[in-house]
């Protein structure tokens, strides 16, 4: 209620004004035509005036404002794949039966368009089998996630986070994913279980990994060009990736 009776506040004091430069142009010029004149072909624009800036103009640095958020989330998504993402996806993978399957499906090059994209994206939340991993591997994922820790609780105090859902979402996967691990004291010899559990907590974050990764890929085709390259030649579902231009 205070917050509107501020409003009113202000609202009375530019109408006031607004009365007491008619009333000093009446008494000065006694010309109450013109006054009236001037004052219909103000109210006349006015909603021209407001359509133009509060639809048009606050629409258009609003779009601007969002790019720009856009942007740095670009930049967040790329830092978390270039230190983390791609090592991830490369060890999940091994998990999966269908491993030659998974890399042919986002081997993508330069003539890739939105549509294949999109393709890609739906065959990964489509995946298919249960993860199968050694006590070796969970042990090796457990390390790989604890040595980043730090580097992704950063990730979680970064406000752009707010406009990206999924980013998030593929960040609390990783964090339960390494809590769970962290939680057991030994990874070895679990029941048949606990093993079916962490499995499907690993075949979460790796659906989150790849659909992210993908999101980010055609963002960087469309908008950088120069990076697009760079993730082209560093794609964790080739055997052997090279960075090196030939």
């Amino acid at each position: 209620m205070r917050n509107y009776s501020r409003y009113f506040l202000v609202a009375g004091l530019f109408i006031a004004t607004s009365a007491l430069v008619y009333m000093i142009h009446y008494f000065t010029f006694y010309d109450p035509h013109h006054i009236f004149i001037f004052l219909l072909s103000d109210l006349a624009f006015l909603p021209l005036e407001v359509y133009l800036v509060v639809i048009v103009i606050e629409r258009i640095l609003a779009r601007r404002e969002r790019q720009a958020r856009m942007q740095k989330m670009n930049m967040v998504v790329g830092a978390f794949y270039s230190e983390i993402g791609n090592i991830l996806i490369r060890h999940l993978q091994s998990y999966f039966r269908c491993d030659e399957k998974i890399r042919k499906q986002f081997t993508f090059d330069t003539t890739w368009e939105h549509k294949d994209f999109e393709k890609a994206r739906a065959f990964a939340l489509t995946i298919e089998g249960s993860p199968d991993f050694t006590p070796e591997q969970l042990i090796e994922l457990k390390m790989m996630l604890t040595r980043q820790r730090v580097f992704l609780v950063g990730l979680l105090q970064n406000p752009t986070l707010l406009e990206k859902d999924s980013f998030t979402d593929l960040l609390w996967a990783t964090f339960h994913l390494m809590e769970e691990l962290e939680a057991r004291e030994s990874l070895e010899n679990l029941p048949d279980s606990d093993i079916n559990h962490i499995g499907g907590d690993v075949k979460r974050l790796y659906g989150h990994l790849v659909t992210q990764w993908i999101e980010y890929v055609e963002d960087m085709k469309t908008d950088y060009p120069y990076l697009f390259s760079l993730v082209s030649r560093n794609n964790p579902f080739v055997e052997q990736p090279s960075v090196i231009v030939n």
